[in-house]
């Protein structure tokens, strides 16, 4: 049989983004990857002749980062949809010019699936024209009832967790994705449950627990510490402080924390003059000694002309992720007559959490006037102070 291997990377992952290094299949763990990891574990099994990986279309810089050396099954990547069933089916149709027999289509972010759960895919492939690796559950099960109490216990007998690699023959699932995009069927959330909606038996093979599905921030540090051999009284807290000031311009907006809001003035800078991202910025490389913004953006150079200030947040960011580290916490202190920061706030730790990976209690946003005095007091200009806790690798990543 002719395999191919399907790997699904085009989701966004927002809860796991880690340490400005975009979704969550592209976070490092172990020195590489997600997807460097996922992919390694197909390309290194001698059945499997083809891969193709799916990604979003605005995840090309990260891709290129993420395929194993000596990788050679890997084909260029496709772009996928709106949907992971419409991803799917986009890695498919371009498979389908290779004439594969079967295909194995797995999840980007389970970098633990092992050799085992592939090769009694395969197997079961032979006899079988669709296979899914599950586990069956093994805690009680509750239903609920509207106000929150138990409204029943489950029978868990015939019940099992669905996980990826689920295989197909590969003319089977490509139909049966063909028809349900024909029927405007797009909510089916796994690919077993397209086939069972198509009249397909799909066999169940037992999984292994390693094989879980990276979905918060915490899964992402607990998947490093696991490839590191690190535990938690293997990292070191470092903490960084940055400051930041930009005078007033003409103008009728200022960015701040990443947000665009309307101001009687703008500020004057060579990028887009955000004065918490800088400090933020300064902050974070200050954690591990890697200079500052002007050094990493010098604004003698015209490519910074206007840039968001979001994209230096992110790459120190991932400098910090580099090196095996791991962001705690961060804190802001704005000083400014106006505009009012408060109302502004939430917006404010949602973008900063979603760069860096954390839940907003760990993005603390403060303001604080001036009391007149000084050129923050005579609204010349606003400034921000930030710091930034960080946990890294004793003795180096």
């Amino acid at each position: 049989m002719r395999i191919a291997a399907l790997i699904v990377a085009a989701g966004r992952g927002t809860r796991a983004a880690v340490s400005g290094v975009g979704p969550k299949q592209y976070a490092l763990i172990g020195g590489a990857p997600v997807l460097w990891h996922t992919l390694r574990a197909f390309a290194g099994n001698s059945a499997i002749s083809d891969i193709q990986v799916v990604i979003h279309r605005d995840d090309a810089e990260f891709y290129r980062e993420s395929v194993p050396v000596g990788a050679a099954t890997v084909w260029p990547a496709v772009i996928g949809g709106a949907t992971r069933q419409a991803s799917v089916y986009a890695g498919l149709q371009a498979l389908s010019a290779l004439k594969p027999d079967a295909v194995l289509i797995h999840d980007a972010a389970r970098p633990f699936v092992g050799p085992e759960t592939i090769e009694r895919a395969i197997e079961a492939l032979i006899t079988s024209p669709a296979v899914i690796a599950a586990l069956p559950v093994a805690d009680t099960l509750k239903r609920a009832n509207p106000d929150g109490t138990i409204g029943g216990t489950l029978d868990r007998t015939s019940l099992w967790y669905a996980q990826t690699p689920q295989g197909f023959h590969f003319d089977v699932i490509l139909d049966a994705h063909r028809r349900a995009a024909e029927a405007d069927r797009d909510d089916f959330t796994d690919d077993a449950a397209i086939a069972e909606w198509a009249g397909i038996p799909v066999k169940l093979i037992e999984g292994t627990a390693d094989n879980v599905k990276l979905t918060t921030a915490a899964d992402i540090a607990e998947a490093h510490r696991k490839l590191s051999g690190r535990s938690e009284r293997d990292f070191e807290p470092r903490v960084g402080t940055g400051f930041d000031v930009h005078r007033f311009t003409a103008g009728d907006h200022i960015w701040l924390g990443g947000i665009s809001i309307g101001h009687t003035h703008g500020l004057e800078g060579h990028s887009d003059a955000d004065v918490v991202l800088h400090a933020l910025t300064d902050a974070l490389l200050g954690t591990i000694g890697d200079g500052d913004i002007g050094q990493h953006f010098p604004p003698s150079d015209p490519k910074w002309k206007g840039a968001a200030s979001r994209l230096f947040l992110e790459d120190a960011a991932r400098r910090v992720t580099a090196l095996g580290g791991r962001i705690g916490n961060v804190d802001i202190t704005v000083l400014a007559e106006a505009p009012r920061i408060g109302p502004h706030r939430a917006a404010m730790q949602a973008l900063i959490g979603d760069v860096l990976g954390l839940a907003p209690d760990r993005v603390g946003i403060k303001a604080t006037t001036m009391e007149t005095m000084g050129f923050v007091g005579r609204r010349e200009g606003i400034a921000a102070m930030a710091s930034a806790t960080v946990f890294l690798p004793r003795g180096g990543n």
